[in-house]
Formats: structure tokens, C-alpha cells, sequence
């Protein structure tokens, strides 16, 4: 059918670059200010929920969700005829947007609940940055839309638009940790980001004005193309769907594992999601960089990595297991947004192809962020996820059909062969045990370079990865008895030694606290424990109580922020009033339970911490209530920043007695702290001493502190600040900028662990 369009004469070369420029420069900072928002403002949310990680994984899932919506919202505008009204509706929705900004938490938002942290994370950044961000989520498939209609030569294919989309993205995600954040403080980063939003609406209404100025030829009757481009059909919408979804929901896990299990270092986010980013602009490009049949190729491959990590363990090599992991995301992610790309629609249909990207983005993300957390008691949505990328490779035709009949007899075998010793304890068992990385190695990369030398279909490959994968639980790394306890802020294990020495409360690779339950002969520890890990009485943090109690020569009102194992209840002397004040409730009943640690239930059973984020929660006790404040709230090696500031020390201050002291514990592999400690108590008046200890005793659990003594006076801290103590008087540092609410710098802290070392 012709189209009832009259004819105009095609776009000037001149024309045609600037629709070009126009449109990608719309689309790029379209992309930049959308991913720039995401961490600028999940800072902002941190300090409610005590810094948790989750916090981000939570975002994710908010991000993806209303993504879809801004995907289906350009999808039905572009459904209507008018060329003229999408552009007004779009416009207008900006402007309304635009109303809105700075960015802020909405009012009513301060204190979150007693529970339910993730759905009341959803609604803050609903009714905060719903709009605006909804907006800028319809921008890179409506634009897309809009430039096919331009009559540009480059709208028969306009994907490599989502290509400089993402670049945007992929910018705007290494330039925050790297460039913003050390630089501005956050109120100038909403500023810029605002002004930033002014700009693109110019940018957009001059692509709709260009669109409006096309010729009308551009929009011919979409009926004349059906025949050559028929509409994709549901099961093909449902493979997208599924294609975005494993992806997406891996991006997630992968990071959880890597700060759970192998180093829960600060924005190690980053490193995944950049990948992520980059393998949709390296998909969408004209010319791919990387063969898609060599990705696919590879895919398998990664996938058997990804379990020899697993059985290796994060802890041999930290730089392999980390690039590992990282290098193994990245091949499954293109393959599977490669087979996204190269299925992808006509032009007609780009934004519905958009909103099957999105809402599977949004099911992955769902999955990862929010069930799986609920469900598993450890990171199980990881090797879940890698079983599920096998399925993401495209049918294929198998080599020996006659020969790939006995493939499933040959690996149930295998399977009976490797699982059921486990039911026994002979010699067989034990081999399995003790070489289970080698095992598990070759069942894995065997197994697949097997599966693909004889084209097996992706069926088979799912069953040699879930044969591997139940190898690895079946027969643990874990040296001794483990347990996990998994909440909204993390993933905590606890270990009990192969001797059954020591019960040890780790998060990923970090150990947090331990307790001797056994003496050296083998006999049961009895009476009040003592405690072991960073709170021994002749370390940082024994001597600084031990210091204030003497200086005081009565009874000590002490607060302590964070509650772990619960060794610090047993450091308190009888007739001494202690408040702990931690934010998971699971931590709580992990330490109260006797078969896990005793140091509450021997030490003080009728124990009730206030539960809550400590800048809330602390910020109600009484003024001069305490004359010691020990801050030990570390979460891993990712640290809740909002408790390392300049507002949280005066907080402490104010809450001080007079001749009273605050210690922070800042023992951190990848970060240096003390530092930041000495500013933000130099900024409040105070003077600080520091502890810094290499006991040499870790095969007794007793471990190298850093400590931090802040105080009015040197008086106040008794022996810590006389010439003969091992703590050293430290000043502020004049050209170290100090934390704030509003301005913090982690890549500053890692760089001066880096160059410093432990010293």
C-alpha cells in the first residue's frame, strides 16, 4: 500500500548532520545524567539505612522497574499518529520534572521502619525521584523513535543510538567515584546535575523541532513495509525478556558475591556495572568489536570458570578472583546481548523491542535484589543465574547426533559416581573431599569442552553446569563447620573451626569477631569469656577502656555503635551502665544465641540493644549521657561513611560527659581511616591519639588494630596520652579535606591504604 503522505524532497547533507548531532548528543547526556543520578542519589539515601550495600542493590531494582515504565510510556506515544503531539507530551513531562529538582528525600521519609527496608527504599525513591527519573528513563527509545521518523539514511538501523547511549552511561558511572565524588560535595553534585537536566530539555525540543521540520515522506504508512518486516511474535518477545533478565539479575548477584565472598572493598559496584554498560555499546556497534559466534564460542567456557572460582575460593589469589569473576560477567553478558542485537526488530517495532529489554532488566533485577535475599541463606542466586546464562546460547544443530544419545547416560553415571559417596565416610569420600577442586574442575571444563567439540545442545551443557555447581555444595571449601545469616545488610557466616576451637563470625573474607570455646588441651573455656579478635584487653581498644575507666575511678556510662559477636559486653565491669546500639536485628539474635557466641548469655543475658541506624537513633540519647562512645559499626570493608564525619563526630561530642572520649575502631584492609578520623574530630575541637598494633597472633584470633582516641583534653584519656603509651598524639592533616554529610572521598582513603600500607 503507498503511503497517503505526500512526497518531500529527502534531507541536505548539512541537515542530515546536524539531525545527527543533535539526536546523539540528546541521547548521550540523556544517559549521562540517568546513571549519574543513580549513585548521587543512592549516596543520599545511605545514611538512613546505616551505609548497608544493599542500599544499592535496592536501587537497582527501583532503576530497572521504572525504567520499563518509561520504556512502555514511549512505546505508546509512539503509537500515535501525530507527529506533533509525542513531542509537546514529552516536552511538557520534562518541564513538570525539571519543577522538582534539586533533588531531595521527600519529606516523611527520615526514619525508616522496623522492617521491610527494601519496599520502604521503593516508595523513598518513588515519591523523591519518581519523575524526573521516569522522564529521562522514555528518552533513548522515544529519541531513537523520533530519528527514524526524521528521514536520516541512519534510521533504517537506528540501534547504534543506543550504543552512544550507553557510552553515556559507561561515562557517567567512572567519572562519579573518580571525579565527582573526590571533587564536589553533594550539594554542588545536585547543582550540576540539575543544570544538566535544564540542558538536555533544550536539547530535546530542538530534536522535536527537527522532527517536526522532517519531510513528511518520513513518516510513511507503516503498512507498506509489513510484508518485509512482520511483527515479532510472543515466544521471540519472551526470549528478549529472558535474554535481559539473566543478565541483568547476574549483574546483581555477581557483585553480591564478590563483597560477600571474595572482598567486600568500597565501589567495587562499579566494576561490574561498567562491564555490563559496555557490552551494550559494544553489541549495538555498527561493526562489533568482538565477533558475536567467537562470544558465543566463549560463553560455555566462562561459564566452567565461573565454577572453578567458585570451588578455588576468593581468598588463594584476590586480583585473579576478582578479574575472574569480572572477566567471566562480562562474556555472558555479551552473549546474551548479543543474541539481543542480532534478533533485534525493524525499526517499526524499537519500542517494543525497548520494553522487553526493560521489563526483563526489571524481572532479573527483581529476582537478585529482592527474592533472592528473602529466600537464600547465601548468595545462591549466583550460581542460579550462571545455570540460567547456558540456556541463553542459540539453538543449534548437534554434530554426532548418533554419539550425543549416550551424553546423558555418560554424565548420570558421572553423577552417581560423584554424589553418592557423600552419603558415606570411606576412603572415596574422603578423596573427593580433599581434591574437590579438581574434581569439580574437571566435571566443569571437561565436561564442556566435551559438550562443545560435539555441538551438544544447551540442554546438555545446563546439566554438566548444575552437575558441577551441586559438586560444589555437596563438598564444601568452608574448613570446619559453617552457618550463614543472611539479612537486608549482608551476608554473615559463622564458622566453627575443624578443631572446634574457635566459633568465628566472618562477613566475605573479613573476620568480625571470635570467641574461644575450647582451651589448647581440648578442654571446655568456662566462666566469663574473654575477649579475642580486635577487642583483647592489651589492644587498641582494651587499653583505651581500661585508660577511661582509671581515669575516671568509678564505674564507666559507655555507648557502643555496633554490636557484633558481642564481645565488648563482656569488656564492661560490674556496676557499669553500657548501651549498644545496632541496626540488624539478625546480628542481635546471632549473638545472643549460646551455640553461636556465649559472650552475651554469660556476660549480661537480659542484654537490649536499640535497633536502628545509629545517626537516628543515637542522635535521641541525652547530651553528656556517656563518658566513653566506642563507634565499631563497620559493616565488612564497606564502611557506613555517615558515621565518619564531621556532624556525625559533633553528634558524639554533644552526648559526651565531661572528661569523656570517643574511640572508633578503623582497622580496614582497604581503606585508611584514621585519618579521617583525626579531621572530623579536629573540626569539632577535639584531640585525637592514635593506636596502630601488628600482634603477630592471628593463628590465636587476636588480631592488628588501628585505633582512634578523640578527647577535649588530654587529661581526659588518662595513660593513653602520656609519652610512654603506644598511642601516638596525631593532628589533622591541613591539606586533607575533611568528611562531611555532604562530601566524602573513598578513592582517597584507598589510594593512602595503597601508599601507605598498614603503616
Amino acid at each position: 500500500m503507498s503511503s497517503s503522505q505526500p512526497s518531500a524532497a529527502p534531507n541536505s547533507a548539512s541537515r542530515n548532520r546536524l539531525l545527527l548531532t543533535v539526536y546523539t548528543a540528546a541521547i548521550f547526556v540523556s544517559a549521562l545524567l540517568l546513571f549519574s543520578v543513580q549513585p548521587l542519589f543512592t549516596k543520599m539515601v545511605l545514611p538512613r539505612l546505616g551505609g548497608s550495600p544493599a542500599v544499592w542493590s535496592v536501587a537497582m531494582v527501583f532503576f530497572q522497574s521504572l525504567l520499563l515504565g518509561g520504556y512502555a510510556y514511549a512505546h505508546f506515544l509512539m503509537q500515535l499518529r501525530s507527529r506533533v503531539l509525542p513531542v509537546v507530551i514529552h516536552v511538557v513531562l520534562l518541564i513538570a520534572a525539571l519543577l522538582t529538582l534539586p533533588l531531595a528525600i521527600a519529606n516523611g521519609w527520615g526514619e525508616p521502619p522496623d522492617s521491610g527496608y527494601a519496599f520502604w527504599l521503593l516508595g523513598l525513591f518513588a515519591v523523591s525521584i519518581g519523575l524526573p527519573f521516569f522522564a529521562l528513563a522514555a528518552n533513548n527509545p522515544m529519541l531513537q523513535a523520533w530519528f527514524v521518523r526524521t528521514g536520516h539514511p541512519d534510521g533504517r538501523d537506528p540501534y547504534f543510538l543506543y550504543a552512544s547511549s550507553n557510552i553515556g552511561s559507561f561515562l557517567a558511572l567512572l567519572s562519579y567515584p573518580v571525579l565527582l565524588e573526590p571533587m564536589f560535595s553533594l550539594r554542588t553534585q545536585n547543582l550540576i546535575w540539575t543544570s544538566g537536566y535544564g540542558l538536555l530539555i533544550l536539547l530535546i525540543a530542538g530534536c522535536g523541532f527537527l522532527l517536526m521540520r522532517s519531510p513528511a515522506v518520513a513518516i510513511a504508512s507503516p503498512e507498506a513495509n509489513e510484508a518485509a518486516a512482520p511483527a515479532p511474535g510472543w515466544m521471540q518477545r519472551l526470549r528478549w525478556i529472558f535474554l535481559a533478565a539473566v543478565p541483568s539479575g547476574l549483574l546483581i548477584a555477581v557483585t553480591a558475591h564478590i563483597s560477600t565472598d571474595v572482598a567486600a572493598a568500597p565501589l567495587l559496584w562499579v566494576l561490574p556495572l561498567s562491564l555490563y554498560l559496555l557490552t551494550w555499546v559494544l553489541v549495538f556497534q555498527s561493526r562489533p568489536l568482538l565477533p558475536h559466534w567467537f562470544i558465543l564460542l566463549l560463553q560455555p567456557l566462562a561459564v566452567a570458570g565461573v565454577i572453578v572460582l567458585l570451588a578455588v575460593g576468593g581468598e588463594q589469589n584476590l586480583l585473579l578472583t576478582l578479574g575472574g569473576h569480572q572477566l567471566a560477567f562480562f562474556v555472558i553478558a555479551m552473549a546474551c546481548h548479543g543474541e539481543l542485537a542480532r534478533t533485534r526488530p525493524a525499526p517499526r517495532y524499537l519500542t517494543g523491542f525497548y520494553v522487553a529489554l526493560s521489563f526483563g532488566g526489571m524481572v532479573g533485577g527483581l529476582f537478585a535484589g529482592l527474592i533472592a535475599p528473602y529466600t537464600f541463606s547465601w548468595i545462591a542466586e549466583y550460581p542460579i543465574l550462571v545455570a540460567l546464562a547456558v540456556l541463553c546460547l542459540p539453538a543449534q544443530s548437534e554434530r554426532f547426533s548418533r554419539w550425543t544419545g549416550w551424553y546423558w547416560l555418560l554424565l548420570f553415571v558421572a553423577a552417581v559416581a560423584l554424589i553418592a559417596p557423600s552419603y558415606t565416610t570411606g576412603q572415596w569420600h574422603t578423596w573427593l573431599d580433599t581434591q574437590r577442586v579438581y574434581v569439580i574442575s574437571a566435571v566443569a571444563v571437561v565436561g564442556m569442552i566435551i559438550a562443545l567439540l560435539l555441538r551438544a545442545d544447551r540442554l546438555k551443557l545446563v546439566a554438566i553446569t548444575v552437575l558441577a555447581l551441586a559438586l560444589l555444595r555437596i563438598y564444601p571449601a568452608d574448613d570446619g563447620r559453617v552457618e550463614t545469616v543472611r539479612s537486608f545488610f549482608g551476608v554473615h557466616k559463622i564458622q566453627v573451626t575443624a578443631n572446634g576451637q574457635y566459633h568465628v563470625l566472618l562477613h566475605g573474607t573479613t573476620i568480625h569477631g571470635a570467641e574461644k570455646y575450647l582451651n589448647n588441651d581440648g578442654t571446655p573455656v568456662t566462666g566469663r569469656p574473654e575477649p579475642i579478635s580486635y577487642y583483647y584487653k592489651d589492644g587498641g581498644m582494651g587499653q583505651a577502656i581500661a585508660a577511661m575507666r582509671a581515669r575516671k575511678g568509678a564505674p564507666l556510662r559507655a555507648a557502643v555503635i555496633g554490636l557484633g559477636t558481642g564481645s565488648l559486653v563482656c569488656a564492661q565491669a560490674p556496676g557499669e551502665n553500657w548501651t549498644f546500639f545496632e541496626i540488624d536485628q539478625t546480628m542481635v539474635d546471632t549473638a545472643r544465641d549460646p551455640k553461636y557466641f556465649s559472650y552475651i548469655s554469660k556476660c549480661q543475658p537480659d542484654i537490649k540493644p536499640v535497633i536502628g541506624d545509629a545517626r537516628l537513633t543515637f542522635t535521641k540519647e541525652a547530651d553528656g549521657a556517656y563518658d566513653l562512645i566506642i563507634v565499631d559499626a563497620y559493616s565488612s570493608d564497606a564502611i557506613p561513611i555517615h558515621l565518619a564525619t564531621q556532624e556525625a563526630m559533633a553528634i558524639y561530642k554533644a552526648k559526651l560527659a565531661p572528661g569523656g572520649a570517643v574511640v572508633m575502631h578503623v582497622s580496614n584492609r582497604h581503606l585508611e581511616l584514621a585519618s579521617v578520623v583525626t579531621g572530623i574530630a579536629g573540626a569539632n575541637g577535639l584531640t585525637s591519639w592514635v593506636f596502630n598494633e601488628d600482634t603477630g597472633r592471628d593463628a590465636e584470633y587476636i588480631f592488628s588494630t588501628n585505633v582512634v582516641i578523640s578527647a577535649r583534653d588530654a587529661a581526659d584519656v588518662g595513660s593513653v596520652a602520656q609519652p610512654s603509651s603506644s598511642w601516638t598524639l596525631t593532628a589533622a592533616k591541613p591539606d586533607q579535606r575533611v568528611w562531611t554529610d555532604d562530601y566524602s572521598n573513598i578513592l582517597g582513603a584507598v589510594w593512602r591504604r595503597l601508599r601507605d600500607g598498614d603503616n
